[in-house]
């Protein structure tokens, strides 16, 4: 018999910085095309495994000077090479000791859904039979990294831990071994509301009225209503003054495509086509501006994080383009 312990070390030992267990019945009311436990009806257990992005990979983005570092080792890098290894060496140890693991890595399906609306694409799948959802489930990270005990959702709907605050990626494991699951967090509030990630958005795609409540593991959880499609297009370069591969005459298109979701492929769209994809990925070119590093700065000048810098992350006037 393995331990919740054991399982945290060779996670660690493999490479993950976080590592949390919950329990199966912590996803009760789970949508069903979102629900772990149709993947292993006999789970006893989900690990979540979080990959931390390294503060520097932001640091081009910040001076307007390097841009695919984030993109392709603080995104890309860490979903599909580094954590995936790391999964497939914590699945040797737990089936070396005669329990079943499914490795899930981030993104597995996420091709299959429909970023407007979170649904699958229409005729991407069927069920193979009635009572269960069609292939593939779909395990919301965040969600699952809340009931492993990892940290909270912040205002932006992004994860925030901690220790690095929103700094981190997600990849998990399910198991049948009867490992302890961790409580769920109340430690010290983590996100307070600053309301930076609103304004610092460059989409403008975070709501500061409306917001999303479910109820996840018997407790409430909220953020600000998002605008996915404008949070996406932004993110991969639709916003002319933090895209600086755009053509300077190339008219300013984001209302227009903020009605729709753009896909990020360079032989279609032209905020895109002047940059591509890196790593297997969207370009991150707009850098989480408000969700990511005005939260991160935010919550290391509160003193909030154990992730500690010698130096703060913002020295200089944010740059925009006209």
């Amino acid at each position: 018999m393995i331990t919740s312990e054991e399982v945290k070390e060779v996670g660690k030992r493999c490479g993950a910085d976080l590592v949390g267990i919950a329990s199966m019945d912590r996803f009760e009311g789970a949508p069903k095309q979102m629900d772990p436990r149709y993947i292993n009806p006999d789970a006893k257990a989900l690990i979540v495994f979080g990959f931390r992005i390294h503060r520097g990979l932001l640091r081009g983005i910040e001076e307007g000077t390097y841009f695919s570092g984030y993109t392709s080792m603080g995104y890309g890098g860490i979903n599909t090479v580094f954590a995936p290894l790391v999964l497939r060496q914590v699945c040797n140890f737990i089936e070396d000791n005669g329990y079943e693991s499914t490795a899930y890595p981030n993104p597995l399906v996420a091709v299959a859904v429909d970023i407007a609306t979170g649904e699958f694409k229409k005729g991407w799948s069927r069920p193979v039979s009635p009572e269960k959802p069609a292939p593939d489930v779909f395990i919301h990270f965040r969600i699952a990294a809340f009931c492993a005990g990892l940290g909270e959702i912040g205002y932006s709907k992004v994860f925030l831990t901690p220790e690095f605050g929103p700094r981190q990626r997600f990849a998990c494991i399910l198991t049948d071994a009867p490992l302890q699951p961790d409580p769920i967090y109340e430690g010290p509030k983590i996100c307070d509301r600053c309301m930076l990630c609103v304004k610092e958005c460059s989409g403008k795609a975070i709501s500061s009225k409306e917001v999303v409540k479910i109820k996840v593991a018997g407790r409430q959880i909220e953020w600000g209503k998002l605008d996915v499609i404008k949070c996406s297009n932004a993110y991969t370069g639709a916003v002319k003054e933090t895209n600086p591969f755009l053509p300077e005459d190339l008219p300013d298109k984001f209302e227009e495509w903020s009605k729709y979701y753009v896909d990020a492929n360079p032989h279609k769209n032209e905020f895109v086509k002047w940059y591509g994809g890196i790593g297997g990925h969207n370009p991150g070119l707009e850098g989480g501006r408000g969700c990511l590093r005005a939260c991160m700065i935010h919550l290391e000048q509160e003193g909030k994080l154990k992730n500690k810098f010698e130096e703060p992350f913002r020295k200089r006037k944010p740059w925009k383009l006209k």
